[in-house]
C-alpha cells in the first residue's frame, strides 16, 4: 500500500492550499481535490465505483466502493440526500448523494483531507434535522386529528352497553395492530442505540424494510415513527464520525 501512502501525502499537500472553511470553522479539502490526488498517484490501478442504493423521488442514497488492482473492496462510504431540500437538491440531489458517497469512500482509506464527511454532508446534516422534524410533526398532527375524529364519530352509549365497571378483556383487530407496530418501534429503538456505525443502521433497515411496508399499508403513521428511528440514527452516527 505505498502508493496509498504517497496519495495520502499529495492530499495532505492539497489541504494546505485547497482546504475550506466549513460552517463552525472547520477546514475541509473538497471531494474534487481528493479524487485529483488519488488518481495522480494510482491511476487506473484502483477503481470508484457509485451504486443507487434508494431512490424513491424523497430520499436518495448511494453506497460508493474503492476496489484495487485484483476488484478487491478497500474501501466504502455512504450518503443520504432528501430531494428538495436546499438549493442543490433541488436540481441534482442524486449527483450531490454520489459525491458525497465518494467523499466517505476516500475518507476510509485516509484520504479525508481534514475531515471524513463531504462538505455536502456537512451542510446537508442542518437540513435532514429540520426535515425530520416536519415529518414528525405532521405524522403527529395526524394521529391527533384521526383520534378526534373517531372520538366524534363515537356512537352514544346505549342502555344495553356493558357498564364501565365490565371492561371487556378482548382486544379488537386494531388493538392487536397498534400492540405489535409498538412492539417494533420498541425493539428498533433498542437496537438502533447500541449501534456505532451507520453501515449497521443501513444493514438493519433493508432487513426491516418489508415489515415496514407491511405497517405502512395499514398504519402510516407508525411506519412514520419507525423510519424516523432509522434517520435518527444515521444523522447522530454520521454526526459523530465526521
Amino acid at each position: 500500500m505505498t502508493d496509498l501512502t504517497q496519495a495520502m501525502t499529495v492530499v495532505a499537500d492539497y489541504y494546505k492550499d485547497h482546504a475550506i472553511k466549513q460552517k463552525g470553522g472547520k477546514m475541509y479539502l473538497q471531494v474534487v481535490h481528493r479524487v485529483e490526488a488519488f488518481r495522480r498517484v494510482l491511476g487506473a490501478e484502483f477503481g470508484i465505483d457509485t451504486k443507487i442504493i434508494v431512490d424513491d423521488g424523497h430520499r436518495v442514497v448511494v453506497k460508493a466502493i474503492v476496489t484495487n488492482s485484483n476488484g478487491i473492496t478497500v474501501g466504502s462510504g455512504m450518503a443520504e440526500e432528501i430531494r428538495g431540500q436546499g438549493h442543490v437538491n433541488t436540481t441534482s440531489a442524486l449527483e450531490n448523494a454520489e459525491t458525497s458517497a465518494i467523499g466517505r469512500a476516500l475518507a476510509s482509506l485516509g484520504l479525508s483531507g481534514g475531515e471524513y464527511a463531504s462538505a455536502n454532508e456537512m451542510d446537508a446534516v442542518p437540513r435532514k434535522a429540520e426535515n425530520l422534524k416536519e415529518k414528525a410533526q405532521v405524522a403527529y398532527d395526524n394521529i391527533k386529528q384521526n383520534q378526534t375524529v373517531a372520538v366524534e364519530k363515537q356512537d352514544p352509549p346505549s342502555q344495553q352497553s356493558p357498564a364501565p365497571s365490565e371492561p371487556t378483556t378482548e382486544m379488537t383487530r386494531e388493538e392487536l395492530d397498534a400492540k405489535h407496530d409498538k412492539g417494533v418501534w420498541q425493539d428498533m429503538k433498542s437496537r438502533l442505540r447500541q449501534m456505532k456505525h451507520v453501515n449497521n443502521v443501513h444493514t438493519l433497515f433493508e432487513s426491516m424494510k418489508p415489515k415496514i411496508q407491511d405497517i405502512k399499508q395499514r398504519n402510516p403513521e407508525a411506519a412514520q415513527h419507525i423510519v424516523k428511528l432509522f434517520l435518527d440514527a444515521e444523522d447522530k452516527l454520521t454526526t459523530g464520525e465526521a
